[in-house]
């Protein structure tokens, strides 16, 4: 029976659904660091964090990482995760367009399309002037989102499913209300939760408004943040040794930019 429960709010389910490629990703951001900076990466931040599953396992690695979620609810997961880890991090409620007072970092990072929540051009750059604001010079932002390339279908369907020990996740994603004019698509997830013997024991629905981008789009808002430059566009694979051209063939992409000044 479905609860009307935001699917953000039960992070230990939705970190899980989405859990597949955290050490992928985690290895993608420290070998960018690696390749990108002049100076070793030592702090983090992630805004737009939710249950902190990128968090836990860069603090596993070493780092010293501070994550911002609106859902207080992801924020109280992520303690308890980096409690059970026996791990160190600084996870708050916040707004990811919001700047954090005296704190600098070296490196930030910002996937899975986190960055389409913001829903204008305003918010967008300044969330951005904020990020970088808050970086080091010669620090990194990196961002995951996917793009709508113009001749794309913009209604869209995705199925995937997650078993970890006794439970598993089915999920149904569903692209609905694409407008390029106003930019802006609703994603519905649709996210099931069942016991081992296969027994539903939760079901969310959740629909959340995004921001959509083709590649010229993404050229002309950073075009007015140059406190960034951009370094190598990839994709979802995070293959360092296969840096992409920025084009409308891109979909999956991953922006690597560097505070400059």
């Amino acid at each position: 029976m479905a609860d009307n429960t935001d699917c953000y709010d039960v992070p230990q389910y939705w970190d899980m659904a989405f859990g597949e490629d955290t050490l992928l990703e985690a290895d993608f951001i420290e070998a960018a660091a690696t390749k990108y900076c002049n100076f070793p990466v030592r702090t983090m931040y992630e805004p737009g964090c939710g249950g902190g599953r990128l968090v836990v396992e860069l603090a596993k690695r070493g780092y010293s990482v501070t994550g911002v979620d609106q859902s207080s609810a992801a924020v109280g997961f992520a303690k308890t995760q980096l409690a059970k880890a026996s791990v160190a991090a600084t996870v708050q409620t916040g707004d990811m367009k919001d700047l954090l007072p005296d704190t600098k970092f070296d490196l930030a990072f910002c996937l899975v399309n986190t960055f389409r929540h913001l829903l204008t051009e305003e918010d967008a750059i300044q969330h951005l002037t904020n990020v970088a604001s808050m970086l080091s010079e010669g620090g990194l932002y990196i961002i995951g989102m996917h793009l709508l390339p113009p001749d794309a279908d913009e209604e869209d369907e995705e199925e995937w499913s997650i078993t970890e020990g006794d439970t598993t996740i089915d999920m149904q994603l569903v692209v609905e209300g694409c407008d390029r004019t106003t930019r802006l698509e609703t994603l519905q997830f649709k996210m099931t939760v069942l016991n081992a013997a296969g027994e539903e024991i939760g079901e969310y629905n959740s629909g959340y408004r995004m921001r959509t981008y083709e590649a010229a789009h993404m050229v002309s808002l950073l075009a007015k943040v140059p406190a960034f430059e951009l370094l190598d566009v990839y994709d979802f694979w995070y293959d360092l040794e296969e840096p992409l051209e920025l084009s409308d063939e891109l979909g999956d992409t991953v922006f690597v930019l560097r505070k400059i000044g």
